[in-house]
């Protein structure tokens, strides 16, 4: 029995060092994982395919939508140059007031 005995705790014995060495590689995985170098890494892969999945989305909604896409740069467009617009169509005579600081004349009651 003894060599029965001498067997099986060779195979027991073998058994626990490849768990050990399991265990082992486990935590060294777990340790790269959790590193600032890997959080890292998987941040900005994250964040790399979510930003091509919303490039991609964005292109493919303007895509279908070019008349709206094209209205919204108009309008846009029109907004940034409403100054502009307003001063050639000379709509502005009632700001220049206010922008340069002048001060309304007041009534002092008396009818001319």
């Amino acid at each position: 029995m003894s060599l029965s005995l001498e067997r099986q705790f060779a195979q027991d014995r073998a058994l626990r060092d490849a768990a050990f060495a399991l265990l082992k590689a486990d935590v060294s995985h777990l340790r790269t994982d959790i590193s600032a170098e890997g959080l890292m890494s998987r941040f900005a892969g994250r964040m790399s395919e979510g930003a091509i999945d919303v490039y991609e989305d964005a292109a493919e909604i303007a895509e279908n939508n070019r008349g709206l896409l094209v209205a919204l740069i108009a309008a846009l467009v029109l907004w940034f140059a409403r100054e502009p617009i307003l001063s050639l169509l000379g709509e502005d005579d009632e700001d220049d007031d206010h922008e340069t600081g002048a001060q309304p004349q007041e009534y002092d009651g008396e009818l001319m």
